[in-house]
């Protein structure tokens, strides 16, 4: 029996909400399945994931097939590169101590450059934003002609002539 880990489809029309299962490949999409492992709401910015890595690498270990997207989300939340530290350490390249470090030290990075995004958008969201002026307050008035500052002539360029000079 072929397993597959895929998304299966909830929510109304126009307004997906996904689970993430793992399930029979011969099942319908949003059929009978074996194990909810989480959830992925695209519509949120950004896109909210949730997902339990320890089942997700249980069953990748035991030989489930992703889809592409299942693939990118594990990817996005550290359960591929987990599951490549492990194959190294069930390989003899270093212990399991050293791959759990280099796991914790990739996912703190991961969390914070996800943060200074997530941070970002917010500001470009917030700028983008129009911003209204209570009409409560006046505008202050113009300055009368009187005052208006005189705009001094230009200098003229030598070799040219105005016509009140070319009367001889």
């Amino acid at each position: 029996m072929a397993v597959k880990m895929r998304l299966q489809r909830h929510g109304s029309k126009k307004r997906p909400f996904y689970f993430i299962v793992v399930a029979d490949a011969r099942s319908p999409r949003d059929g009978k399945f074996i194990q909810k492992l989480g959830s992925y709401n695209p519509l949120t910015v950004p896109a909210t994931i949730q997902i339990d890595r320890q089942k997700a690498l249980e069953w990748l270990h035991k030989g489930a097939q992703p889809t592409d997207t299942v693939r990118r989300i594990l990817s996005f939340k550290g359960v591929l590169y987990l599951k490549h530290l492990l194959r190294g350490v069930s390989l003899g390249l270093f212990d399991e101590a050293a791959a759990m470090e280099k796991f914790t030290k990739w996912s703190a990075e991961h969390d914070a450059e996800f943060a200074k995004r997530q941070e970002s958008h917010k500001k470009t969201r917030a700028a983008a934003r129009p911003v209204f002026v209570k009409k409560t307050e006046k505008a202050p008035a113009p300055k009368p002609a009187a005052e208006a500052k005189e705009v001094a002539p230009a200098a003229e360029a030598p070799g040219t002539e105005t016509p009140a000079e070319n009367k001889d």
